[in-house]
């Protein structure tokens, strides 16, 4: 009897079990990444587009088509990502509809048992004997208890049965409506697929016709050199000179301090002593403060990390990696920050910071972030402008026009000047360079994504 009491409680549980879903893959997050990925591309093949039909193959034209490539590599990985998402969702769909069929039969056969056994023993009287057969008061009270738990099991059984084949409806149409998600994405797969070879063979041809023309192409990078040379030592007597006025600040405000505690040492020692227990040849009660004012001071990590605006503009800075917004409204990075090599030749550069094109030249270039304006200078093809932000600095170059002057405050998003022309004369450009005081780093995950 104790164990067909325990019976319906163990079917509850199992059931909890039963309704309990797998954990599903974060969908949203692939969406959201192949919209930017689609946007992306949209916005570089419309640049594309201005400079396809020109005859002369220019370092532009490939650097957007491997950029293109690129995209459209992460375009056809995020479909790929989902594709096993939807895999593994139809995998385990299937092996949970295989258990609940199974649980199923389990449920209904045992339900048969119980029916069977009900209608061979169908006889109210049945019943009332099973109940005044007791032994004792307590002992009828507990049958009564027990065909009230039996009525239970009983009923639970019917409504288990149900929610079960409700789950398996369910899951079957889950499984279909899977299935169409992902003949959907085995099409744009396979769509992606021919246009990723269509833009390979679209760059192949242009890497033939700048290898056949690498003299033209080595005098573009030299003169890339020259610009991006001219421009870092710009950047960097600009910083140099942010550090060496830190560094006369931070000294004239140690100076001015020794003096005062010199002087108040000064008071101190030529004051009569109160007490004629205190010795009259000891000028400090507490040596340790002498011989601390005595050590020469230590060398700060940075100048540029002293003062309390400081601090809290690099704090600040630096709680918005990755959030930071872009220079430009719908730009399209055409050059990245590091080593770029041409493909099949022996041609390499160093790229300082980021290269950004955009729709056209005279589009509103912005501050990414609170800061000082430290320099604004021309390099002779376009006007630059560097903005300290503590101990990091921005600079926006290739500037068709400025809007700022030195020694300007800006906050972020504000217009500091407007996009020059790129290398084709076919859009714009602009190029982006972050430095932590002397040292350049990769800006690209430093901007919001």
């Amino acid at each position: 009897m104790k164990k067909t009491f325990l019976l319906p409680f163990v079917l509850i549980g199992f059931t909890a079990v039963l309704t309990a879903q797998p954990p599903q893959d974060n969908k949203a997050q692939l969406e959201k990444e192949r919209q930017e990925i689609q946007r992306e591309l949209l916005e570089i093949q419309g640049l594309y587009n201005k400079v396809k039909g020109q005859t002369k193959q220019s370092l532009s034209q490939l650097n957007m088509l491997n950029r293109k490539i690129s995209l459209q590599e992460q375009y056809i990985s995020t479909i790929n990502r989902e594709l096993r998402n939807i895999t593994d969702d139809i995998y385990l769909s299937e092996l949970e509809i295989y258990r609940l069929s199974k649980q199923l039969d389990t449920l209904k056969t045992q339900y048969a048992k119980s029916i069977v056994y009900s209608y061979k023993n169908r006889s109210n009287y049945d019943y009332v004997n099973f109940i005044f057969s007791a032994t004792s008061f307590n002992d009828a009270l507990k049958r009564i208890a027990y065909l009230k738990s039996y009525r239970a099991y009983r009923e639970k059984q019917v409504a288990t049965i149900q929610e079960t084949q409700k789950l398996i409806a369910q899951r079957k149409q889950q499984q279909l409506t899977r299935k169409d998600q992902k003949n959907v994405a085995l099409q744009s797969q396979t769509k992606q697929v021919q246009e990723l070879a269509v833009q390979k063979k679209e760059k192949d041809a242009v890497v033939a016709q700048l290898k056949s023309k690498e003299k033209e192409l080595a005098g573009q990078i030299a003169s890339k050199k020259k610009r991006d040379r001219d421009l870092q030592n710009a950047i960097t007597a600009i910083v140099k000179r942010e550090i060496e006025a830190a560094r006369l600040k931070a000294k004239a405000e140690a100076d001015a301090k020794k003096k005062a505690d010199e002087a108040l040492t000064r008071n101190v020692a030529g004051k009569p002593a109160t007490s004629p227990a205190a010795p009259a040849d000891k000028p400090d009660a507490n040596p340790n403060v002498t011989a601390k004012r005595n050590e020469p001071a230590k060398k700060p990590a940075s100048y540029l990390d002293l003062n309390a605006k400081d601090v809290a503009l690099n704090s600040s800075f630096q709680a918005n990696k990755a959030r930071l917004p872009w220079p430009v409204d719908n730009g399209v990075i055409t050059l990245r920050y590091g080593t770029n090599k041409i493909e099949n030749t022996l041609l390499t550069f160093d790229n300082p910071g980021l290269t950004i094109a955009t729709p056209s030249a005279g589009l509103p270039v912005k501050a990414v972030f609170d800061g000082e304006v430290s320099g604004v200078y021309n390099l002779g093809d376009g006007m630059a402008v560097t903005i300290r932000h503590g101990k990091y600095f921005t600079t926006y170059s290739n500037l068709s026009g400025v809007t700022v002057t030195k020694g300007a405050v800006v906050k972020t998003g504000q217009q500091i000047g407007k996009t020059g022309r790129d290398d084709d004369g076919s859009g714009g450009q602009i190029d982006f360079i972050l430095m932590i005081e002397t040292r350049n780093v990769d800006p690209a995950p430093w901007l919001r994504r």
